[in-house]
């Protein structure tokens, strides 16, 4: 469950939700939020409606105000819980043609290499190469449920972020992104 506020600190209208939810409008409440609560799960905002625009990710605690969700403005007006898998593969190429594979530790695979988040991929592609090409998720098995991941365009998990889940990538256009700039990547921690 997650809980959008009007007004900053939890204050004013507020609007619950428990799963997807393509337009905070239809719900009655206006795209303003200034504060969010999650109690469970993980969960991608978006500042537009029908899951379009700039994406938030949102994990178990409290946001008091917009900054904290690394929010530029008080806009939002979607959003969806991230769904979880367990066994979880990414692989990034590089234009290079440099293959970066992330593997959670849980999960076998002798061509890729177990990381876990990576603050800054410099750490973990040659160097000047953080233009990423293509990225591929997997995820198969049974629980523990192992995260998603999240890729930032800035180093230190900062700046527009992008939520990869299952499935092929062969352009940052097909993960939503404005750019194929990738500089630091996360799983996602889902709290049920």
């Amino acid at each position: 469950q997650i809980t959008f506020y009007e007004g900053k600190c939890f204050t004013g209208r507020k609007l619950d939700v428990c799963g997807s939810c393509n337009s905070f409008q239809d719900q009655g409440f206006l795209n303003r939020v200034n504060s969010i609560c999650v109690q469970s799960g993980a969960w991608v905002c978006f500042d537009h409606p029908d899951f379009r625009g700039q994406q938030y990710i949102l994990e178990h605690g409290e946001y008091p105000d917009f900054y904290r969700w690394n929010g530029r403005s008080d806009h939002l007006g979607s959003c969806r819980p991230i769904g979880m898998v367990s066994g979880m593969l990414l692989g990034l190429a590089f234009p290079a043609g440099a293959l970066l594979g992330l593997v959670y530790p849980g999960h076998r695979s002798p061509a890729s290499k177990c990381l876990k988040n990576l603050c800054s991929l410099e750490i973990g592609c040659p160097t000047g190469q953080e233009r990423v090409s293509w990225v591929g998720a997997q995820g198969s098995g049974e629980p523990p449920f192992v995260p998603r991941w999240v890729l930032y365009e800035e180093p230190n998990y900062r700046g527009r972020m992008y939520v990869v889940e299952r499935g092929e990538f062969s352009s940052f256009n097909e993960w939503q992104a404005r750019s194929a700039s990738v500089q630091s990547i996360r799983r996602v921690v889902n709290y049920f």
